[in-house]
């Protein structure tokens, strides 16, 4: 590692460090009390849960009474259930007064039972100080006002102590006639539902008592629940944190011994049974957590991470680790460019760090642990990719110098090697093969020939006008039509290396709707001089890109391959080959057993079995043919359809080379430009499943919005991430590296997204199944009506209302005040885009007339 990299990385170290330390300093809060005014009590432990009918033991609950000894005055009990009600007599052992709870809901035969057993015991325990009956009652609407008097109307007369019901304050507020029937207000005061910031909550708390007292002079009022939770959803301002927990109670608790208020801090202990009742932060309002340990400091300052200097260190252990790594074999990357890496990396390890280490405080069930393994596989899935991203914008924009960039040969026309140029036709236009046999006549060169190859056309309409058009250019040009031929393009191609001109050094592949250039034989064959030279490559590039709108959609979307990413993966020899444009040294070629039949992108599976064989290829980033895009949206998709397949097949027939697992002569840098570059579709590919999972997860969550809450803050954070980057990435480097107008660059982003969905199907088909019949792309087929270019996107169109209709649905139903909800919806709005861009693009390619208004780009290229 260079001496600068180094002073980067210990640089952004520091900051990194720093960044840690601001974000956990101590802050100093008022000590806890020596022994507090109550505990809401619940003795249930890991495993135990109400609902279920497990209840802890007699032992379970001394050690619970035993544990708050001296820390308290009283406790506040909820039920009578099993041996519940004895809790009273053990208290006493135990020097602690209680306020005696029975549970009342919408079960009237229950209610009567407990009533008894409730009445019975408060009668009886000298050492329980006031009773509630019911608890939020009325906010969960289980019993009408009137009904819950009756209940409350039957303790008062039965017992001598005060009776009253517990509800939040809003409730008392607007059921101002329960106060008759109660000798005290029991209120609940959690700040956090209400979304109060952390900052604001104890004065909150204090403001609404001060309302009760003005409503109702005549009661006292008992804050019968008061507390804030470690853990959970982000509720508006409230965020639930160990360090915020600990930083209101310790407030409020010096603010309650200033105001003398009677209260009960909710609650001793975690109860994880809760997240069934009120989601996941039910399980996160104890003081200590489910094995009985403190959760946070009662004297000492408070720091939000009390361990964080272990995350600091781990996270910049990890962050130097993968910054080596992304700079092995970057010797011309610049400062600006490894700064701009290691800002990154530094930043995405702090981040997992903190991810990790937060899911795993959280209590864990098998389903959430399954869960959170997915998405932590998910979310280092995600940060592959965007460090791959990363590092290609890195390499395409800040590089110093390029360390293979392409030198002239200057050769005699008796040093030119023969060229033998191969065309292969299926069902073409004869006008277009003529167009392209007429720009090859004109070449200007010495030494070639040219074979034209028509497989398997039946319509002799089609091919004999060519083969005519042959006859008449002269003994140059050698036409054949067979049929049956077995292999599509690359069988024709084989059969035409069968028929080559056994003088013939190199050979050249076009497709048959390119007008090359004349001098692109004579540029670029002299580059075979170099023994080691395997390939020569130029990009490419399109005549018909302003022939209407989708099609400069479509020219703007292919640059940015050819001019941005096969000119950084050529610095490390890794071109992927293209099937026209292409020059190869012929005993290469047969050398490596010719085209592959198997593959539907034979062409980049040559290159790649070409570098095996440790070959050179040679790229120069300048147009030498014009070719025709795709008419219609359909084909275009097919087009990346037949790419992006044939890429996983690739992947899956050379993965023993591309890993090293089969010894080859692929350097380090051509393996990881080959897995690399693809890994942005498979990225595609995974990110199909992550929205057809978003979507069942958004139906649960409509159908049973108690039970089911939006995924984590941190993993709806990582998709937008991550189409933030790669968009930002796209439009930077369009503007920068391309000079693309910035309609251009709109359009280019806009058809690259509105292929996402066609790439995601050919990555996870080429995946499980082992061959797909070749697609040609048609050429000057028409242009496509509107209703055949939105045929062709059902799936887009589909997959987009789904998104859209699940998004608009929460966010009617859902009560939109937590982050995590707010998040989720823009989630399922962000990721229904490359639909949108989808139906978008169809409906330009539906209209043929509309106009171009972008730049030509050979006239922009002619006007800089």
């Amino acid at each position: 590692m260079k001496l600068s990299s180094v002073l980067i990385a210990l640089a952004i170290a520091i900051l990194a460090l720093s960044i840690w330390a601001l974000a956990n300093r101590p802050e100093a809060e008022p000590s806890w009390p020596e022994r507090i005014q109550g505990f809401s009590f619940s003795p249930f432990t890991d495993g135990q849960s109400p609902l279920e009918k497990i209840y802890p033991t007699a032992d379970q609950i001394e050690a619970d009474l035993l544990l708050l000894e001296g820390k308290t005055h009283a406790i506040r009990t909820y039920t009578v259930e099993d041996r519940l009600f004895e809790i009273p007599e053990m208290a006493k052992r135990h020097g602690i007064n209680v306020a005696f709870g029975v549970w009342i809901d919408r079960n009237w035969e229950r209610n009567q039972a407990d009533m008894k057993i409730f009445l019975e015991t408060a009668a009886r325990s000298t050492n329980i100080v006031r009773a509630i009956v019911g608890n939020e009652v009325l906010l969960r609407g289980e019993l009408t006002p009137e009904e819950l008097t009756v209940y409350l109307e039957w303790a008062r007369q039965e017992l001598e102590i005060p009776v009253s019901t517990a509800e939040p304050w809003h409730v008392w507020v607007k059921h101002h006639e329960l106060a008759e029937h109660v000798d005290f207000l029991a209120v609940h005061m959690l700040p956090y539902w209400e979304g109060v910031h952390i900052d604001l909550a104890v004065d909150y708390v204090v403001q609404k008592i001060e309302l009760l007292q003005s409503l109702f002079p005549d009661k006292p009022i008992v804050i019968a629940e008061v507390g804030w939770p470690s853990n959970g959803r982000t509720r508006q301002s409230a965020v639930a944190t160990p360090a915020n927990q600990a930083t209101f109670l310790r407030r409020f608790l010096n603010r309650a011994e200033q105001e003398k208020y009677i209260y009960y801090v909710m609650e001793a202990f975690d109860q994880p049974w809760k997240r069934d009742t009120e989601g996941a932060v039910g399980a996160y309002w104890g003081v200590y957590d489910v094995a009985r340990q403190e959760k946070f400091p009662f004297t000492q300052p408070i720091v939000p991470i009390a361990n964080w200097t272990l995350l600091a260190g781990l996270s910049v252990l990890i962050a130097v680790v993968t910054f080596a790594i992304l700079l092995i074999d970057s010797q011309t990357l610049g400062n600006l460019g490894r700064g701009f890496l290691a800002v990154l990396v530094f930043t995405v390890a702090s981040a997992a760090v903190w991810v990790v280490y937060d899911y795993l405080h959280q209590y864990l069930t098998v389903g959430t642990v399954i869960v959170g393994l997915i998405m932590i596989s998910g979310m280092i899935g995600v940060i592959v990719v965007l460090l791959t991203e990363a590092h290609e914008w890195a390499e395409a924009r800040w590089i110093i110098r390029l360390r293979r960039p392409f030198q002239p040969v200057d050769l005699d026309d008796s040093e030119l090697a023969m060229v033998s140029i191969h065309v292969a036709t299926y069902n073409e236009p004869p006008a277009m093969v003529m167009d392209t046999l007429d720009a090859l006549a004109a070449l200007d060169y010495p030494r070639f020939e040219v074979l034209v190859i028509d497989n398997n056309t039946k319509d002799p309409n089609v091919w004999k006008p060519v083969e005519a058009h042959c006859q008449t250019l002269g003994p140059r040009f050698r036409f054949f039509h067979q049929d049956p031929l077995a292999g599509f393009k690359a069988g024709a191609l084989n059969f035409a290396l069968k028929h080559t001109d056994p003088e013939a050094d190199i050979i050249a592949v076009i497709d048959s709707d390119y007008l090359v250039a004349s001098n692109w034989l004579r540029d670029l064959v002299p580059q075979f001089k170099d023994a080691k030279t395997g390939i020569v490559q130029a990009p490419q590039d399109y005549r018909d890109g302003t022939e209407n709108a989708f099609k400069a959609m479509c020219h703007a979307e292919y640059r940015g391959f050819f001019f941005i990413g096969m000119v950084t993966r050529n610095e490390r020899n890794a071109i992927i080959q293209h099937g026209t444009m292409t020059l190869i040294r012929r005993k290469v070629l047969e050398s490596v057993g010719g085209w592959s039949e198997w593959c539907i992108t034979e062409d980049a599976e040559l290159g790649l079995r070409i570098f095996e064989q440790g070959y050179e290829a040679v790229y120069i980033p300048r147009s030498y043919g014009l070719g025709l895009m795709p008419d219609t949206f359909g084909d275009y998709k097919k087009q990346r359809y037949r790419w992006a397949y044939g890429a996983m097949q690739i992947l899956r027939r050379h993965s023993h080379f591309l890993t090293g697992r089969k010894s080859s002569r692929l350097r380090h840098g051509q393996r990881y430009h080959f897995i690399a570059g693809w890994l942005p579709w498979l990225a595609d590919g995974a990110n199909l499943l992550f929205n057809l999972a978003a979507l069942m997860w958004s139906m649960a969550m409509i159908i049973d919005p108690l039970h089911v809450d939006p995924p984590l803050v941190v993993f709806s954070i990582l998709p937008l991430a991550l189409f933030t980057f790669k968009l930002g990435k796209l439009i930077y480097l369009y503007r920068t590296r391309v000079d693309a107008s910035l309609g251009q660059t709109l359009a280019a982003s806009l058809a690259g997204l509105a292929l996402t969905h066609t790439i995601a199907k050919a990555v996870m088909s080429g995946l499980i199944t082992r061959n797909k019949p070749f697609f040609r792309t048609p050429k000057m087929a028409g242009a496509s009506a509107l209703m055949r270019a939105l045929a062709a996107s059902l799936d887009e169109i589909f997959l987009f209302a789904a998104m859209i209709s699940a998004a608009v649905t929460i966010a009617m139903m859902q009560p939109m005040d937590t982050l995590d909800m707010n998040l989720w919806v823009i989630v399922l709005v962000v990721q229904s885009l490359p639909y949108a861009a989808t139906l978008c693009v169809a409906l330009i390619s539906g209209f043929p007339r509309l106009s171009n208004r972008l730049v030509d780009w050979r006239r922009r290229q002619e006007a800089s």
